[in-house]
């Protein structure tokens, strides 16, 4: 459950221009889903070798099944939000450094980073 909130966090944080470019042909489904989708209240920004060893390997399995093409989706919409940008910046890390995120349904959006060491 927690895998798929996560996952689907990450698209909800994409979706919007991904939606643009591969549903021009149904704009009533891209609007019914931006619709559902909460806006950003709160960002957290946690490093994955801070998560429980279970979260940990649940972050993983979302990095193992994820396109690099989606990865590259997530980062770019982190980037074109200033507010998002800056929660990271306060965590020494930037949007390169972004593995997964979790948008709650009350709009707590948590970003999940892996530094280099």
């Amino acid at each position: 459950m927690k895998t798929a909130m996560i996952l689907a966090a990450a698209l909800a944080l994409t979706s919007a221009p991904a939606l643009a470019q591969t549903q021009q042909n149904a704009p009533s489904t891209q609007a019914q889903t931006q619709a559902q989708q909460p806006s950003v209240q709160t960002v957290s920004v946690v490093d994955v070798s801070e998560l429980p060893a279970e979260s940990q390997a649940q972050v993983a399995q979302i990095e193992e099944q994820r396109s690099d093409q989606d990865l590259a989706n997530l980062r770019q919409s982190i980037e074109a939000s200033p507010e998002v940008v800056q929660a990271l910046e306060r965590q020494g890390a930037t949007p390169a450094d972004v593995v997964a995120a979790s948008l709650s349904q009350n709009g707590d959006l948590t970003i999940v980073t892996r530094k280099d060491s």
